[in-house]
Formats: structure tokens, sequence, C-alpha cells
């Protein structure tokens, strides 16, 4: 038996819906209290993962010139970097918690993702 449920067009949804979350939850939460770059990090990754979504070669993707392998290696890439960041930019509080949550969610997201 595979855990592996979330088929690529399954994950683009994801993908869409995180990319918006990225860009709407930092003023939502007011992200930021702790240094500023908390704020903006969340609005230039959720524009990232849209445009990488767009790239990727699955069925909701417009230009497919990515594979969907190598975007589940950019997602493994976000979310090593969403759980380093609170440590390396000193984020506190809820702005340190809010990635890694998404450090989390993005790891369990890679590690459910079906390639067929």
């Amino acid at each position: 038996m595979t855990l592996r449920f979330i088929n690529p067009t399954m994950h683009g949804l994801a993908d869409y819906s995180a990319g918006l979350g990225l860009i709407a939850a930092p003023f939502l939460l007011n992200l930021g209290t702790s240094a500023p770059l908390a704020l903006w990090f969340s609005i230039l990754t959720g524009i990232a993962v849209i445009a990488a979504s767009l790239l990727t070669d699955y069925k909701l993707g417009l230009l497919r010139t990515i594979p969907f392998e190598g975007h589940l290696a950019i997602d493994l890439l976000v979310a090593i970097t969403f759980m380093i960041l609170p440590f390396a930019a000193g984020f506190s509080g809820l702005d340190a918690y809010y990635y890694w949550v998404n450090a989390a969610v993005v790891f369990l997201v890679v590690a459910l993702s079906s390639e067929v």
C-alpha cells in the first residue's frame, strides 16, 4: 500500500491555492512584527509558487517546461528554506511559527505526491 495519493492534478490545485495563500496570509496574520522580511518573503514565494506551477508539466500547467519531478524538488527546497529562514533571519513569535507550519505542510505534500 502506498501513501502517495496526491496526484499531479491535485498537487496543482494545492500549488495555486498555496501561492494565493502565501500572498494573502501575511496581511491577514499581520506578519512582519519581528522582521519585515517575514511579510515580504511569503509574498515573493507565493508569486514564485504560482509561476513555477504555470511552468510545470502537469494538467494545470500552462507552458509545461518543468518536469513534475523537478517541481517536487523545488517544493522540497522551499520547505527547507521555510524551516531554516526563521533561525537565519531572526524571526520570532507568529512570524517564525508561520514559516515552520508552512514548511511542515510542504514537506507533507511532497511526501504524499505521486508522479502518476
